[in-house]
């Protein structure tokens, strides 16, 4: 940057007011904004600002400070600020601006920005179950899932969650990532250059299909824990299967009990047990190693009647009994799965590990 820099050498956007009376530099691009409109939000900004700049060193009349920020983020930052920050009707296009906001309004301490982005993060990667459940019922239609038009691919919040240190959304978006297929989470994600962080745009792949277009991968350690992590849950719907569906007893008040042993619920459970066999690696769906459906899709098959019985359609003919004791059981195992999550990925194991650090790292008295 030159002692005294030439307008000529800047691009300028539509954030360039006749009044403004501070001129932000941010790489090749030029904003000339009020400066009481950031001071007012940032105690950065204020300080920023507050050093004196002497008259001959003005540019366009007015003083001007560098920031070693993105462009691109800086620009949405100024809209938010400007405009506010809403979202209407949400699509995965706004991870552009909710990234960018919330990286700079961290920065800058500009915390009614970063709580608004923090909140539309935790509503697209929720931190409970039932926040889970309801962003799944939100891109289904029908039989047809369309998470991406929804929300971003999840590599790039993965990515946002460790640059920032949202320990609390990075285990959703974990979980998203691992119900690809093996193939689709090492080929990573295909995105434009404006979703990244500097960092992830400088080691981001050229797109051989679209020059307009990189691709973003996680690096080794990130995979394997993907890798471990969808694994993990594959195993828990297998051990699911196996302690509660297995030769599964019928319950104490079951309807069915006198007529065969309880044959059509023991029979309920063996034909549900077979579609959960199914859905293991996403044969029966396509919808790969996402035990939290899969158990959801078993307490749907008690009240179906779209099953054949080779001649015409029914439902299982499972007693009310022995279906709630089923459903208490997938219910439990679905929160039991939600909140083993984290070890899944080994996210607890690492705050374990930095805990430990932090005791060592104590002298001794």
């Amino acid at each position: 940057m030159p002692a005294h820099p030439n307008l000529q050498h800047f691009r300028t956007t539509d954030f360039w007011f006749a009044d403004g009376n501070i001129i932000l530099l941010v790489q090749d691009v030029a904003f000339k904004v009020h400066r009481g409109q950031l001071v007012r939000h940032s105690d950065i900004f204020h300080d920023m600002f507050s050093l004196p700049q002497p008259v001959a060193d003005m540019v366009d009349g007015c003083p001007w400070v560098q920031l070693h920020d993105d462009p691109g983020d800086v620009l949405h930052l100024l809209r938010a600020l400007y405009d506010g920050l809403y979202f209407t009707k949400p699509t995965s296009g706004d991870f552009c601006a909710v990234s960018a906001v919330l990286r700079l309004s961290t920065k800058y301490l500009i915390e009614h920005l970063r709580l608004r982005c923090l909140v539309r993060l935790e509503a697209d990667w929720p931190t409970t179950l039932g926040g889970w459940d309801s962003r799944e019922h939100q891109v289904t239609a029908g039989t047809r899932y369309c998470p991406r038009e929804q929300f971003p691919h999840p590599i790039l919040v993965v990515q946002l969650c460790q640059e920032l240190g949202l320990d609390n959304i990075l285990p959703s978006a974990l979980y998203d990532l691992s119900r690809y297929g093996p193939r689709k989470i090492a080929a990573g994600a295909t995105t434009v250059p404006a979703l990244l962080s500097r960092r992830s745009r400088a080691i981001a792949l050229a797109d051989p299909i679209d020059p307009k277009s990189v691709i973003v991968r996680l690096d080794l350690p990130d995979l394997q824990a993907v890798f471990r992590g969808r694994e993990h849950g594959q195993r828990f719907l297998a051990a699911f299967i196996e302690q509660e569906l297995s030769g599964r007893s019928i319950s104490e008040n079951c309807a069915n009990q006198h007529h065969a042993n309880g044959h059509y619920c023991r029979e309920s459970y063996y034909f549900i047990m077979l579609n959960l066999l199914r859905a293991v690696g996403g044969i029966a769906t396509g919808r790969d190693a996402d035990p939290l459906f899969s158990l959801l899709q078993a307490v749907e098959m008690l009240s179906r009647t779209d099953f054949s019985d080779g001649t015409r359609h029914c439902g299982l003919k499972i007693c009310a009994s022995c279906k709630e004791d089923f459903s208490l059981a997938v219910a439990k195992a679905r929160q039991d799965a939600w909140d083993q999550i984290p070890t899944w990925f080994g996210l607890q194991a690492k705050a374990t590990n930095y805990l430990a650090r932090i005791v060592a790292a104590k002298p001794r008295v």
